[in-house]
């Protein structure tokens, strides 16, 4: 059977995904919705689907077996509400909204309904951020030192406070999931941020352009983790270093270096990041559709609400002046 796949969504990462859904066998890009029926049209023709201006008209008018939602943060919410309604299952990007008040609602319909979901944290996929995720379950991690730093987007919402909820919620939430997949769950978050020079340069900057979070984690480790969208374009770069005393593991997207005293076959050596991993993603989530075997599935709603938690409180503690402490919840555990 040839599962049937709509995309909410006509911007680069819904290409991505459709891209590797095309050239997946039964699969098929059924239908597109994008904020005007032109632009979905225009992409759904490359896929021959059918483009939709409105969510409930593509939902009404195709028989879909899954919807992935690529769309702005500020505009998360009724969209997954109505696929939860219809018991359509669900593959979001990251991040989940601007705050943290819908996604505790959606997690609780989403725990209610038993509905698949998967979220879009695709470095988990790596095969660099395997190996390194297996090693530190065998380390004792001292601390960790992460970063995301660049230039600010050209797109009018992610200048918004309301609409990216800033570049660590929208951006470094990548650094925040994969310090959580590699070394466990974070216990208090204590954040600094400024506007420094983005909001002179441009109209209608609202995020702070740089930042610093130092997080406490439950197993006693203890991270800081900077960002900053003020460099020029192609300047910066995104990592995570983990300090244990077998030395330093150092990851960035593009490879992991591990340590020369490292207790691993290849200590000393580099591991480039390995096979594309929005396609392990998408394999992940069409095995799951297909075969209801979720276990590949390495960041489902539930487990994306943890990392949400944390960025949002680095925006509470920023505003505050005072550390956030972090409670697991029911709503926010496993």
């Amino acid at each position: 059977m040839t599962l049937q796949i709509g995309i909410i969504g006509t911007g680069w990462f819904s290409k991505v995904h459709a891209d590797i859904l095309a050239r997946m066998e039964g699969v098929r890009v059924a239908a597109v919705c994008g904020t005007t029926l032109e632009k979905a049209e225009a992409m759904a023709s490359v896929y021959d689907a059918v483009g939709y201006g409105e969510l409930e008209h593509m939902l009404d008018g195709e028989k879909l077996d899954a919807v992935y939602i690529c769309v702005p943060p500020m505009s998360h919410g009724s969209i997954e509400a109505e696929l939860i309604r219809r018991g359509i299952p669900f593959l979001v990007e990251k991040p989940l909204s601007t705050g943290m008040d819908i996604p505790r609602q959606v997690l609780d319909q989403v725990q209610k309904s038993g509905l698949l979901t998967s979220v879009g944290y695709h470095f988990r996929y790596q095969e660099a951020a395997q190996v390194l995720q297996q090693a530190m379950q065998e380390q004792t991690v001292g601390m960790a030192l992460g970063r995301w730093m660049g230039g600010m987007p050209g797109v009018a919402w992610w200048r918004r406070q309301d609409g990216s909820g800033g570049q660590f919620v929208e951006q470094t939430t990548h650094i925040v999931d994969l310090l959580r997949y590699c070394a466990g769950e974070v216990t208090e978050v204590y954040a600094v941020a400024a506007q420094r020079s983005m909001h002179e340069k441009h109209e209608h900057v609202t995020v702070a352009d740089v930042a610093n979070v130092t997080l406490k984690l439950e197993s006693g480790a203890i991270a800081s983790i900077a960002n900053t969208c003020l460099l020029p374009d192609g300047e910066g770069g995104a990592g995570l270093q983990f300090y244990t005393d077998a030395g330093v593991w150092d990851w960035t997207p593009e490879r992991l270096l591990l340590p020369s005293a490292a207790p691993h076959a290849m200590a000393g050596l580099e591991i480039p990041a390995g096979h594309n991993p929005y396609e392990r993603e998408n394999e992940a989530f069409i095995h799951a559709l297909r075969t209801g075997d979720r276990s590949r599935i390495l960041s489902d709603y539930a487990d994306a609400c943890r990392t949400q938690e944390i960025t949002t409180a680095a925006l509470v503690s920023a505003d505050s002046g005072l550390p956030v402490q972090l409670q697991r919840s029911k709503h926010l555990s496993h």
